[in-house]
């Protein structure tokens, strides 16, 4: 059995977790529990939860979009936020953090199905507005962009009745983790990584 606590940036990441990867990963012996930052993420305000974290659980790890990351630079990328985060703690505790930043956010990972997106918005429109979207980025979910404008959840809120918190999971759940890996890679790259803590 293996305990890992999951920083998340808010609600909708908590119960996505909470739906999805809880009981995945229980099954797995790893009993994972989400803590959510509540917004404002950067690393040095991370610096200190994480810290905290790992000394409650045998490890830790994150779940933050990359479109929401506070004070980053322009040329930042995925990788050097998370070297960042992992650099920000104290070296004795950096063998317990696995740091994982979602591309762009979490509403990416939405565009797997747009189905799904049509089905639990209630309006077949949908399906064709979010295949469109997908297809623009090569039917990669997490290609879909960093900008203001075109955010994924920012596409969601002009487009759609999109609510974050109970749409997003549901979604989410509607899809499944199955489709998950296999449409957006560094998601599954993150949940193998997450798996290999018990073998």
């Amino acid at each position: 059995m293996v305990r890992v606590g999951i920083s998340v940036e808010g609600i909708t990441e908590e119960r996505f977790i909470k739906t999805l990867l809880v009981p995945y990963l229980q099954s797995k012996g790893i009993f994972v529990t989400p803590v959510p930052m509540n917004g404002n993420i950067s690393v040095d305000r991370v610096s200190y939860e994480l810290e905290k974290l790992a000394y409650s659980f045998d490890y830790v790890t994150t779940f933050y979009d990359f479109y929401g990351f506070k004070h980053k630079h322009a040329s930042e990328t995925k990788e050097t936020l998370q070297s960042k985060i992992k650099e920000s703690i104290k070296d004795h505790l950096q063998r317990k953090l696995l740091p994982y930043i979602q591309m762009y956010e979490f509403e990416g990972l939405l565009f797997s199905s747009p189905e799904a997106i049509a089905a639990v918005l209630q309006n077949e429109s949908h399906l064709t507005w979010a295949n469109s979207i997908l297809a623009e980025f090569d039917y990669n979910p997490e290609k879909v962009n960093d900008s203001r404008e075109t955010a994924p959840s920012k596409r969601f809120e002009n487009n759609t009745h999109y609510r974050k918190t109970t749409h997003g999971p549901d979604i989410a759940e509607r899809i499944g983790l199955v489709k998950l890996r296999e449409m957006c890679l560094g998601f599954d790259q993150w949940l193998t990584a997450l798996e290999r803590l018990v073998s």
